[in-house]
């Protein structure tokens, strides 16, 4: 057998795991890169997401909605328009005026709240996490060796440099209560758009030479990116909690070894049928790899899934380790009471697909 190894960068590096069984094979790898990380209990539940559930009103509107209708549910997510102007580790002032509150309120029925936390910080110096950032040399360089600068979600960013051991130390303690304001210890944390994204760049990521800590190009490190950052901030809650809580992050860019620190998603799919049927290998072959906390976004993220669709995906979601809900910005609302009070309704006349009671959508996973 011939094999040939090709490397942009010119590093190579070759494990062999003799086995000689797939068991043994397996055993071998975790010996290598670490198990997975005994999840917290409540986020093997159902999590409910949307990009974005706008504001106090509509996160309490939602979350009696499953009470309303009798649906189990754990934890319920806010995306990136939380944010003050999509600068993390902040509030909308005006959407989420007392976000304490809201969680306080998800605490009395034993439920979570995550919130979304990027790797691309808002060129901004009046915001104290860019200023500190910038102050103490934890960005990302480029060619220059001035701060990369890239365009994502706020508009121009720079973008934190995770492989940074000291990087990661200031950024794990962005999570402690007293820096994370109104956050409390229900909060939990999605670290997304961390391969990183830069829209205005090519390939829609980091130039390749770009330079991290140490004098190191992307193009070497390009796979670490995600992973130091779902790295670091683990560390930040276990350290928020004193080591008495298992964290809960979820990343979507990972590497051999991201599930000592949580877990991962198979990113943006669609409202199609073909997507729910590649979730399952996907799934499978993550499993296979260690990263055994896996899920695909229940529904697909981007489009409107017919009510068949949504039923045959949560079932099988059911039986998958990340079970979550989750849908585009520009998506028609799909928390399960809708679609049942979409086919029973007696004041709607048509309606297509076939739709369980909602006892039977969303199963209890205990």
């Amino acid at each position: 057998m011939d094999i040939r190894w090709m490397s942009e960068s010119g590093i190579v590096d070759v494990f062999l795991l003799l086995g000689p069984m797939p068991q043994n094979v397996f055993n071998q790898y975790a010996q290598l890169t670490g198990t997975q990380i005994l999840p917290p209990l409540f986020s093997l539940g159902y999590h409910q997401c949307r990009w974005n559930y706008e504001d106090e009103a509509d996160v309490e509107a939602v979350d009696s909605g499953f009470d309303e209708h009798n649906i189990p549910y754990d934890v319920i997510w806010l995306d990136i328009e939380h944010t003050d102007g999509k600068r993390y580790f902040t509030w909308d002032p005006e959407k989420f005026p007392d976000p304490v509150k809201v969680q306080e309120k998800l605490r009395e029925k034993r439920r979570k709240l995550v919130v979304i936390s990027d790797p691309h910080i808002k060129v901004d110096p009046n915001y104290t996490l860019y200023a500190e950032a910038k102050e103490k040399g934890y960005f990302v360089k480029d060619r220059e060796i001035q701060n990369f600068e890239g365009t994502c979600w706020p508009g121009l960013s720079s973008y934190i440099d995770f492989t940074n051991p000291a990087a990661r130390e200031w950024y794990l303690s962005q999570f402690s209560l007293e820096k994370y304001k109104n956050s409390t210890d229900i909060l939990f944390v999605w670290n997304d758009m961390n391969e990183p994204s830069v829209f205005n760049a090519p390939e829609m990521t980091m130039p390749k030479d770009a330079v991290h800590h140490l004098g190191w190009e992307h193009r070497d490190l390009h796979n670490l990116y995600g992973f130091y950052q779902q790295m670091s901030t683990s560390e930040g809650l276990i350290q928020r909690s004193g080591g008495k809580e298992r964290p809960f992050v979820l990343t979507r860019s990972f590497f051999a070894g991201s599930q000592r620190y949580g877990a991962v998603w198979t990113g943006d799919n669609k409202a199609e049928w073909e997507y729910l049927k590649i979730s399952v290998p996907m799934l499978l072959s993550l499993s296979v790899t260690g990263i055994a906390f896996c899920g695909a976004d229940v529904g697909g993220f981007v489009g409107d899934p017919d009510p068949e669709l949504l039923v045959r995906w949560y079932q099988a979601a059911s039986f998958q380790p990340f079970f979550r809900g989750h849908a585009m910005q520009d998506t028609k609302r799909r928390e399960p009471w809708l679609f049942w009070r979409r086919k029973y309704s007696p004041n709607q006349e048509s309606d297509t697909g076939t739709i369980c009671p909602p006892s039977i959508l969303v199963p209890v996973v205990l």
